[in-house]
């Protein structure tokens, strides 16, 4: 009851429609999560529209030039192997299409000379030609250590000469001339016909790491503000998965750097991966102290320790820094707004041991302290720039109001 006797606002119409309020309000906050998800999957699902459909387009580029040189060029009235090697280069995997034609050239190699030995010595039939496909890519596998285009080929070239060699005469060359033909058109095509943009490569790839940790980020701050241990705990769980993501990316920037190292038409974008790459470096320490960050959340709940609100509202800032650093390296501008977002979250740290907080929650202003120091490295501060202003803001935080 209020002094006057009626009933405060907790209780009466009053509460109820400050209850209704506030329930609106956290409605209009989830639509508007909700809505900007749904804009950020529509953008992502284009941009790998947008790739797969270029990918397409080199393949059958690669494919009709690659028989056109065959056919016409070489003079091979049905040039097979061509167009094949030049869409097995397209489709290989961004950043290993140099590595697959020399793969395919000495796939072709191995697979001739062994089956010519084994030819020579066993005669053909039935089981020379299962024998003979065994041995070549066992031999290929010997060498390489793991399979591939070069074992692909090799098991592909021993088929075609065990088989097609008693028939036909002088096949050896040809299958070298055409596995060489298509690779190098292959190239040709990526590099300068129908080059990819590969910033659009490496923002399809690391969209789903930075969002996933942005994301995973602010659960860890949401279950400090309603002291939810079960809610850290998932989001270190999902923090933990982020395994396969991140080999994406790793691709991702490998394809990226082959791009800008074949491709003159995007030499341009050269110094925006090196800068992607080195960022890519840091964002994976920030991922491993976020952990931390989420471990030592659920410890810090799990013990009933004080949780001082500046602790969630550090968190939730350096999520919101994830968040500016990627779109701010997409759009090629300064980091400002990043390093802002990333000195606040060392701020409302050094506030909240200022507040009072126990082991597990001294643990967690560690953390985000060593977290935000790689983030600014990954905007392109030195490390001794980075504690040096990583120190300036907990020092801030830590002063007294």
């Amino acid at each position: 009851m209020s002094p006057d006797g009626r009933a405060d606002g907790r209780d009466g119409s009053g509460g109820g429609r400050s209850r209704l309020g506030r329930a609106t309000e956290r409605a209009k906050a989830t639509g508007a999560r909700v809505r900007g998800r749904g804009s950020r999957a529509g953008r992502l699902r284009l941009n790998q529209l947008e790739v797969a459909l270029v990918i397409s387009v080199q393949a059958g580029v690669a494919a009709a030039l690659a028989w056109w040189i065959g056919h016409d060029l070489l003079g091979n009235p049905s040039p097979i192997f061509a167009p094949s090697a030049a869409v097995g280069t397209i489709v290989a995997a961004l950043g290993q299409r140099a590595h697959r034609t020399v793969e395919l050239m000495l796939g072709v190699g191995l697979g001739i000379a062994t089956t010519d030995l084994l030819i020579s010595l066993l005669g053909t039939g039935f089981w020379q030609t299962g024998f003979v496909v065994a041995c070549a890519i066992c031999a290929t596998l010997l060498l390489f250590g793991r399979g591939g285009a070069a074992v692909g080929q090799a098991g592909g070239t021993a088929v075609l000469l065990a088989t097609l060699a008693p028939g036909q005469e002088d096949l050896e060359w040809p299958r070298i001339v055409e596995a060489l033909v298509g690779g190098v058109v292959g190239i040709v095509v990526v590099a300068l016909l129908v080059p990819l943009n590969p910033m659009r490569i490496l923002d399809r790839d690391a969209a789903p790491v930075y969002q996933c940790l942005a994301a995973q980020l602010r659960e860890v701050s949401a279950a400090l503000t309603d002291h939810d241990q079960q809610r850290a705990v998932r989001a270190l769980e999902a923090l933990r998965g982020m395994g396969p993501d991140l080999s994406r990316m790793h691709e991702a920037l490998s394809g990226a750097e082959e791009v800008v190292r074949l491709a003159p038409a995007r030499w341009l974008r050269r110094q925006d991966v090196e800068r992607f790459a080195r960022a890519s470096m840091h964002l994976e320490r920030v991922i491993e102290h976020s952990r931390g960050v989420a471990r030592r959340s659920a410890m810090a709940l799990e013990y009933g320790e004080p949780i001082p609100p500046e602790l969630s509202a550090g968190v939730g800032r350096l999520a919101d820094a994830v968040d500016l650093l990627r779109r701010e390296h997409r759009a090629g501008r300064a980091t400002e707004r990043t390093r802002q977002a990333a000195g606040d979250a060392v701020y409302q740290a050094g506030r909240a041991r200022a507040q009072g907080v126990d082991e597990f929650g001294g643990a967690v202003v560690t953390q985000l302290h060593t977290a935000v120091s790689d983030l600014l490295r990954a905007t392109g501060y030195d490390p001794t720039a980075a504690n040096h202003e990583v120190r300036d803001q907990m020092r801030r935080g830590e002063e007294p109001s």
